[in-house]
């Protein structure tokens, strides 16, 4: 028996499926492609603006841009006014060319280009110091404008993270940036941390406040922390989820492959989004009574948000055809028009779980085989490899050729991290699809 992961209903989606838009579509672009709904990215960055003010908080929230590559998200951004966080060059440059101000950039990522230092100096971004020499380099570009950055701090809970100083490091680092005067404007420090728990963001951020205010003894600013992204995004029921974890094993999926729990992204959480940076605020760090938005209150240190994945929460999906179903004993084979590249949740070897929802062609819906049907869902590589599901999917109906598979919520990371055009195949391009009160309109992403 198959399991079954449905994602959360979305009614907005149904009646995007429902009304045929998604079938014109697939034929007009000839292939995959990934449909886009900004007004949700909208709510998103309102909800976790809206957490901030509640608690009383000081703060700003900064797409981290690495989740998705649309331009329709920038132009977002730079519409209500808000931050990016950008790793590169080039996400620094689009950024820019989309309206987004160079003073509401953070620039991330471990080792930075020449280049890039030099270009987020001269633009006014705040730059996450991830090194001793990577501040070096910074001190010694003597500009016109000084430097603004934030000192990362290696988490010391996360021993194998390779990003960030430790407390020597840091101790060295705010000498250095103590002694540079007018070059360098130290505003404070920042984190990132992996996995989804709350505790320990509110822990490590409250250690960062204590750090602000020892920085000030030094005559430096210090006056804002950012606690990065990670941001759990709720997919799924509980109770499914639940069942989930609790059945799977190798004869769920095609070859018998084996998947650990701890493969895959938490799919369900309780506690999501914005109101996980409400729990966070709420949260009382190690060894302080007051909770995480009291202390940054009675310090006057601003927050800094990095969220990229809770920003898209429902704001996008990805459409494939039918290209072909074959039989194997027990379940089918279903091909489709594109490659597991283009879920790049296969990159972390692990598997997008929300299913993919049928959409039968139009003139076949009532020409179907009665019951449901088993498959998995592979590409149109000739390697082996290339599923974009694993896992035997039960669809209600056999799938034939023509029928397009709608996976939901793939707009944070599975869109085209991992991208390829393998065999030179076009990458999906991405539709932009606005609400025109019952008619939605459509756009490329330009």
């Amino acid at each position: 028996m198959a399991l079954t992961l449905p994602a959360h209903p979305d009614p907005l989606a149904d009646r995007l499926h429902a009304g045929g838009l998604l079938h014109e579509l697939a034929h007009g672009l000839g292939g995959p492609f990934h449909y886009l709904l900004p007004e949700r990215f909208d709510a998103n960055l309102a909800d976790f603006r809206a957490a901030l003010t509640e608690a009383g908080v000081e703060g700003r929230v900064h797409y981290a841009k690495k989740a998705n590559k649309a331009s329709v998200f920038m132009d977002r951004c730079a519409a209500a006014g808000g931050g990016a966080d950008i790793a590169s060059l080039g996400e620094l440059r689009d950024a820019l060319g989309h309206g987004v101000r160079g003073e509401d950039l953070v620039v991330t990522g471990p080792a930075k280009s020449a280049e890039l230092l030099r270009v987020a100096v001269r633009q006014g971004a705040l730059i996450a110091v991830d090194a001793l020499d990577e501040l070096d380099r910074l001190l010694a570009l003597g500009g016109e404008r000084p430097a603004r950055v934030l000192l990362r701090r290696h988490p010391p809970t996360q021993l194998r993270s390779r990003f960030g100083l430790d407390d020597a490091q840091l101790h060295e680092a705010l000498g250095r940036c103590a002694a540079a005067g007018d070059a360098v404007r130290m505003e404070g420090f920042s984190f990132h941390l992996s996995g989804y728990a709350l505790q320990p963001r509110a822990d490590l951020a409250g250690e960062l406040v204590e750090l602000c205010l020892k920085a000030r003894v030094l005559g430096l600013q210090a006056d804002r922390i950012s606690i990065g992204g990670g941001f759990p995004v709720d997919y799924v029921a509980a109770d499914a989820w639940d069942a989930f974890l609790g059945e799977h094993g190798p004869e769920h999926y095609h070859g018998q492959k084996a998947f650990a729990a701890g493969d895959f992204y938490p799919y369900h959480s309780p506690v999501a989004g914005a109101d996980a940076l409400r729990a966070i605020l709420a949260a009382r760090p190690a060894g302080n009574g007051a909770s995480l938005a009291e202390r940054l209150r009675q310090a006057g240190v601003m927050l800094l948000l990095e969220p990229g994945r809770a920003l898209l929460d429902r704001a996008g999906s990805s459409v494939f055809r039918v290209q072909g179903v074959k039989d194997r004993a027990g379940y089918g084979i279903v091909t489709v028009d594109g490659t597991s590249l283009s879920l790049s949740e296969q990159w972390f070897n692990s598997e997008y779980l929300p299913e993919p929802v049928l959409l039968p062609a139009e003139d076949s819906e009532g020409d179907r085989e009665d019951g449901p049907y088993e498959a998995c869902v592979g590409g149109a590589s000739c390697l082996d490899s290339d599923l974009l599901t694993w896992r035997r999917i039960r669809f209600p109906v056999r799938p034939r050729f023509g029928d397009l598979l709608v996976y939901p919520n793939t707009a944070g990371y599975q869109m085209d991290s991992n991208e390829s055009p393998f065999h030179e195949l076009p990458l999906p391009p991405k539709v932009v699809i606005d609400q025109d009160g019952d008619c939605p309109r459509w756009r490329l992403d330009r």
